[in-house]
Order: C-alpha cells, then sequence, then structure tokens
C-alpha cells in the first residue's frame, strides 16, 4: 500500500506543472493532497481519473485558499469530510478515508507566520486537533495523518535551528505541541523511524536560492500509529518533483 502525501500549493499551478504525468509514474495507491486553493468544479481532474483515481475534496470556503484532498485507487468504505469543529471545517484542513485496514487522513495544519493572531489560531487549532485524534484514536485506532503540519519537529529537521529559533513553525510552543501530539496520540514519525541522518527536507523557500542550496524544513509528515508500526516498509522524501515549494513524501504499508 504506497500512500504519497504533496502540498501542491495550488492544485491548478500543480496540474499546469505536469502533476498528472509524475502521478502517472509515481502511481502511489492513495495520494493526498494540501493547499488545492480550488473548488472541485474548478479543476479538470479527468486525466487523473483516467489514471483509476476517485478524487474526495474538502474545500475551504474562501475561495483560492487551503483545502485538502485525497485521491485514491482503492474504495474507501467511508468518507469524513472534516472534524466537526467549525472553525477548523471551514478552513478546508482536514479529511479522511477509512479502509479495511485503516484509515488515512489528508491534514493542513495552518501556518502561524503572518501575524501574532495568526499563531493564535494555530495554537489553537493544534490543541483541537490533538484532541481530536486523541478521541478518534478510540474508534479507528490504525491512523495515517498525512500532510503538511507547519511544524518542524526537531533541529535535525531544518536547515539552520539557531536562527530559526523565533520564526513560527521552529517555536519551543509548536515543537511541544508535536511532541506531545506524538505521545500522547501514540504516532510514529515514519520517516524518523528509518532515517536518522540530516539534511533531509521537504520544503523551501522561494527566495535566496533555498532548494539549490538545500536550505529546507521537513515539515510534511506521514504520521503513523503504534498499532501499524510492523507494517512500515517504506519511506521516502521524493525531491525530484517540483511542482509546488514542497515536495512529496511516501510511506509505504504492508498488511
Amino acid at each position: 500500500m504506497k500512500i504519497i502525501s504533496y502540498n501542491v500549493n495550488g492544485i491548478r499551478a500543480a496540474l499546469r506543472k505536469g502533476l498528472t504525468e509524475w502521478l502517472r509514474v509515481a502511481n502511489p495507491d492513495i495520494f493526498c493532497v494540501q493547499e488545492t486553493k480550488a473548488q472541485p468544479e474548478q479543476v479538470d481532474i479527468s486525466e487523473i481519473q483516467a489514471l483509476g483515481y476517485t478524487a474526495y475534496w474538502h474545500s475551504a470556503q474562501r475561495k483560492g485558499y487551503s483545502g485538502v484532498a485525497i485521491f485514491s485507487k482503492i474504495q474507501p468504505k467511508n468518507v469524513e469530510i472534516g472534524t466537526g469543529i467549525d472553525y477548523i471545517d471551514h478552513e478546508g484542513r482536514v479529511i479522511r478515508l477509512d479502509f479495511d485496514q485503516f484509515s488515512v487522513i489528508s491534514l493542513y495544519l495552518p501556518s502561524g507566520t503572518n501575524m501574532e493572531e495568526r499563531l493564535d489560531f494555530k495554537l489553537q487549532f493544534c490543541e483541537d486537533f490533538l484532541n481530536y485524534i486523541r478521541n478518534l484514536k478510540q474508534n479507528i485506532p490504525n491512523l495515517v495523518i498525512a500532510g503538511d503540519y507547519n511544524i518542524c519537529h526537531e533541529a535535525i529537521d531544518i536547515h539552520d535551528p539557531i536562527c530559526n529559533a523565533k520564526v513560527s513553525g521552529f517555536l519551543p510552543v509548536e515543537r511541544d505541541w508535536m511532541t506531545r501530539f506524538i505521545d500522547q496520540c501514540e504516532m510514529i514519525d515514519s520517516y524518523r523511524f528509518f532515517v536518522k541522518e540530516p539534511h533531509h527536507y521537504t520544503w523551501w523557500s522561494y527566495r535566496a536560492n533555498a532548494r539549490a542550496n538545500n536550505k529546507g524544513w521537513r515539515i510534511d509528515y506521514h504520521m503513523v500509529s503504534h498499532q501499524l508500526k510492523n507494517n512500515i516498509k517504506r519511506v521516502g522524501i521524493l525531491t525530484e518533483a517540483k511542482h509546488s515549494d514542497h515536495c512529496p513524501i511516501l510511506v509505504e504499508l504492508e498488511f
């Protein structure tokens, strides 16, 4: 079971840059997308559907903003749009597909970089999402939470931890939340489960030639329930894909 997650920074722009052809070659069973920035009716996905995918969307009320989707070759037994928490769901940040042996969430956690009130929003979102997942796991223990968390967890996950120590995305309060999320929700950072070396990132600023110099941040994750620990077979960061300021991430599960 191959699952790929990708913040495409606007799905219409990514499609114009060759996303469909890349998807054909990558060939995941499940493709989680964040920051679609579109309503479903605004996007021609006929070529993606021709590859065997069915699309499930959760778009923001505000057009051209946020939004998540999951494209799946496997028919889910249930689709859950949102969390039931109004202020979260208005921004189109969570969608879940339930399958026989596990469930997949596509998550787009807010950025806190624009203004102080937005950081407050992000931190409130984080706390409410942690409680949501902790409660959800009582009924759905086998979860893969794929997406853009907009947080680097450890110093190894960012190119310059000293200079970025007071930047949202690497603030102590955000990193502490990530630790609590992993511990209290009993999740595994699947990439770090296998890869312990530094200099592996999933997002680069468009400024100062950051991607070419690999001055990046690892803010995209496949968090996997402890219950699926023995099912995790392979992980990857797919840096060759360049449709966005992020790159895709991969996890393979075997049942």
